[in-house]
C-alpha cells in the first residue's frame, strides 16, 4: 500500500529511527490513507491528530520490537 515509506526499523537501518523519521513515516501513511497530500483548513485539525496518533502508536511499535539476531550496540 505505502511502497514509498522508508523502513524504520533494525535491521534496515542500524541506528534507531529518529523522531523526525517517524514523522515523517506517519505523514505518508495519513497521507495515502486520506487521499490528501494536504489538508484543506477545515480538516487540518484531523489529519495532525491522526499524523500524532500514527507517530506515536508507529514509536510504541519499534520500541517493543525484538529483531533476533541484531548486533548489540
Amino acid at each position: 500500500m505505502c511502497r514509498s515509506i522508508k523502513t524504520l526499523r533494525p535491521p534496515a537501518i542500524p541506528e534507531d529511527a529518529t523522531e523526525e523519521e517517524i514523522r515523517a513515516a506517519a505523514l505518508q501513511y495519513v497521507r495515502k490513507v486520506s487521499g490528501f497530500r494536504a489538508p484543506a483548513a477545515h480538516n487540518r485539525e484531523v489529519f495532525e491528530r491522526a499524523v500524532d496518533a500514527v507517530a506515536e502508536a508507529t514509536a510504541e511499535l519499534l520500541g517493543g520490537l525484538e529483531v533476533r539476531g541484531a548486533r548489540a550496540s
